[in-house]
């Protein structure tokens, strides 16, 4: 707990109870519990929400990718096809398809 060993804690609890005493040493750990839950939940509220931007953000990344992907994709293909009909001769197809 916090690097500290069971001597050292004993020795914090006396030093706690002789300077703040038996009555309010009670309350005062009750109210540090409280302090340290309401830490704990903070910070997991924190690590949730950074964990959610950061999910949200590989999605934003992956559709990128995938819209640009697409977009080659269709470039390349249209790309193709012009060159496909481009070189498409209509007398040699007459030629070797008479009708």
């Amino acid at each position: 707990m916090f690097g500290l060993g069971a001597g050292e804690i004993l020795v914090i609890l006396v030093i706690a109870l002789i300077f703040i005493g038996p009555k309010k040493l009670p309350e005062l750990a009750k109210g540090l519990g409280r302090g340290i839950r309401e830490f704990q939940k903070a910070k997991d509220e924190v690590m949730s929400e950074v964990n959610k931007t950061a999910a949200e953000a590989e999605i934003t990344e992956v559709e990128a990718e995938v819209i640009h992907r697409t977009d080659n994709y269709h470039s390349d293909h249209d790309a193709d096809k012009d060159k496909a009909q481009n070189n498409v001769d209509p007398e040699k197809i007459k030629k070797d398809h008479p009708s």
